[in-house]
Parts: C-alpha cells; structure tokens; sequence
C-alpha cells in the first residue's frame, strides 16, 4: 500500500541549488500522499524552511568524500533504515550514494540515485566513483541531456535490468510569478542596488565560477555599449564567489578594463530570487559548459522575462527558441552581444508575445508538481 511507503532522500547540503530545492520540494510532497518522509543532510540554508511535522531531518556528514566517513554514515544509515523501516532511499550525490548502496545492500531496501550534472571522469578511479549513480534500482536523469550523457559515456555500466528515465526537474511556479511581487518591494531593491529604473536592467544570476561565462557576459556587455554608442541599460551579475576571490577579482579588474564600473553591478546574494527577476527585463545564462538543466532559463520563463541563453546542454530543451527564449552560440560573446541587442530593441508586441509564451512552457512541461508527481509514480511502481 502506498501508505506505507517511507522514503528517505540522503544529500550532502541543503542549499539553494536545483538537487536541494527538488529534494526539499519532494520531501514536502509526499506526506500529502500518506507517505512518510525523511532526509539526511548535513545542513544548509534551506533546513530552516523545512516543516519539522512533515518531514523528519537527520543530520550527518554526508557532504565528506573521506572513505572513512562514508563508511560512517553507512553504518548509521543502516540503523536509520531499520529503525524507520524505510522503503526507499533516494541519494542525489556521489558520495552519500556510497553510504546509501552498501546500507541498502545489506537492509535490502530499495535505492534510487538521480544523476544531477555531468560529473567530470578524466580517469578510470573518478569513473568508477561515479559509477554509483548508476548501481540503483531506478536511475533519475534530470534532462534528456543527461540521459544522453549517461547512455554515451557509461552504457557498459547501465544494468539492462534497472531503469534509466528522465523526470525534468521543476519550479514553484506560483513562488515564480510576476503577479505575486509588490511594488514596495521592488522600489527596495532597486534603491538597495542603486539602479536607475529609467534604464532596462539586465540580469545575469549565478555562483561566480569560469565556466558560468560571467567573463563572456562583460565582453558581450562592452560589445553591446559599442555598437549601441549610449549607457542603454544596467547589468547586473548576482552571485557569490564562495571563496573564489581571485576570479572575483579578475572580473571586476574585466569591468574596469572596459570603463563599464557605472554600468555593470556586482550584488553577492539576493534572497528573493523571484523579485530580482521581476525587476529586471532581460536574463542571461551564459554558461560556457552545459548546464545539466539550468534553472536560470526555466525561472526567467516562469516569471515572464526575456531569456537569453547559451545552446548548449538543458538550455536547448527548456527554451525553445524564438518562441520562448533567444539562443546563442556557446562562448561566443559576439553572438550573445547580438542577441541582447535584439532583445533591447524588441517590439513591445513581439516581446509580449514571446514572455507570455514561456510562462506557458514552464507551466506545462516544468511545473514542480509534475517533477513530484513523476518521482512520487515511480517510488511506488518500484515497491510494487
């Protein structure tokens, strides 16, 4: 019976990423479905949210790749498991998959991994490592650009017998709504970041890290300001470096190189992601490698913002383009220069029609009930 299904989702953090926020958001999800729920974590900022009635939060180091840890948290999952009576343990890392295989192999419980990036394998050991995402009962690929990844770089480990599908991940696409903003707010905001709202703002959200592209977005912001000759508009990066100060460095050091110091906003975090969105007219997601999703793209969609992407990995099955977003080619910050520049001089209809177009595609194919839907369908198809 459904009822008695008891799942536990094991993952090393609880911030605000896309596996966090689908772990946090199907943990939710299932006790309205007479499931119990549980996850173990060993913090983050997103723990504070959880509804303590609802779901059950265990804490334990599984955010460590030490061998000896892994074996550690194993060993305590075991008697999680037993104690619980758990019937599902759903890992969504590498190295808390470890200690989620070996006390499902020996509490015979059912495991599920969802295979989130593309994890780098430049040898055999880093391979092999990666290869517990693929030593489950039921395999989640987050896109069908992952799918694709797992079936070209690891068919010799894919087991004929367990299940490999895709469920896209999702978004509250009520929390990304531009209806549900209010104009204090976002007269805050734009006065906490000290831009002129006569001018259109261009958003570009994300960690700070190379291959994110913030160094493409500059060029491509220079570019723009050449071609159009005038300060046209705001750009805004927003992202922590999370420690990477040099890269933080070497971008404003880009900033100052190009005399863009008035133009372009470095803002570390905002808390209402939803807000930032609203009062801005444009995003970009300039990755320079394939996002295994991208939540960027799908978010600005949601909240009915011009996108513009890079063409490669997610982006190319959450945007389609010309009708819901702009492409453009991959680390290429002429492309991208053009595509902002079209999307600044937009006609006012077309713009309407392309935004209002998004919001559809997410509501319709990205909707973080159909991601809880999908994955709760399968954790009782996996039982029974």
């Amino acid at each position: 019976m459904t009822s008695n299904i008891k799942v536990l989702q094991v993952i090393p953090k609880l911030g605000y990423g896309g596996a966090e926020t689908g772990c946090y958001d199907i943990a939710h999800y299932l006790p309205e479905n007479n499931c119990k729920s549980f996850i173990v974590t060993s913090g983050g900022e997103l723990t504070k949210f959880i509804d303590k009635k609802k779901v059950k939060l265990i804490k334990l180091p599984v955010h460590s790749k030490n061998p000896i840890l892994i074996l550690f948290n194993a060993i305590i999952l075991v008697f999680i498991i037993l104690f619980f009576n758990i019937s599902i343990v759903h890992a969504r890392s590498r190295a808390p998959a470890w200690s989620c295989f070996i006390a499902t192999r020996l509490t015979r419980r059912k495991f599920v991994t969802t295979f989130h990036g593309t994890y780098n394998f430049s040898g055999k050991i880093k391979k092999f490592y990666n290869s517990i995402m693929l030593r489950s009962d039921l395999i989640i690929a987050g896109s069908n650009f992952i799918f694709s990844h797992i079936k070209e770089n690891y068919s010799e480990l894919i087991n004929i017998k367990k299940k490999l599908l895709v469920i896209f991940r999702g978004i509250n696409v009520d929390y990304f709504d531009s209806s549900t903003t209010l104009e204090e707010d976002e007269k805050r905001l734009i006065n906490e970041w000290g831009i002129d709202r006569e001018k259109k703002i261009i958003l570009m959200p994300g960690r700070l890290t190379s291959w994110k592209g913030q160094e493409l977005f500059i060029e491509a912001v220079n570019l723009v300001k050449i071609e159009l000759g005038y300060n046209a508009f705001h750009a805004v990066i927003l992202g922590n470096d999370q420690g990477r100060n040099l890269y933080k460095k070497k971008l404003v050091h880009l900033t100052e190189q190009y005399r863009l110091i008035d133009q372009i906003k470095f803002i570390d975090h905002c808390s209402n992601m939803a807000l930032a969105y609203k009062i801005s007219d444009i995003v970009v997601s300039a990755s320079v490698e394939p996002e295994a999703f991208g939540r960027v793209a799908v978010e600005a969609q949601s909240m009915e913002k011009i996108i513009i992407a890079s063409n490669i990995g997610g982006s190319n099955e959450t945007i389609n383009n010309d009708k819901t977003g702009l492409l453009f080619e991959s680390g290429d910050a002429k492309s991208l220069s053009k595509r902002i520049i079209q999307a600044l001089t937009m006609d006012e209809a077309l713009r309407a029609l392309m935004v209002k177009e998004g919001r559809k595609n997410v509501i319709k194919k990205f909707n973080v009930e159909k991601m809880c839907f999908s994955t709760y369908s399968e954790y009782k198809r996996l039982i029974n």
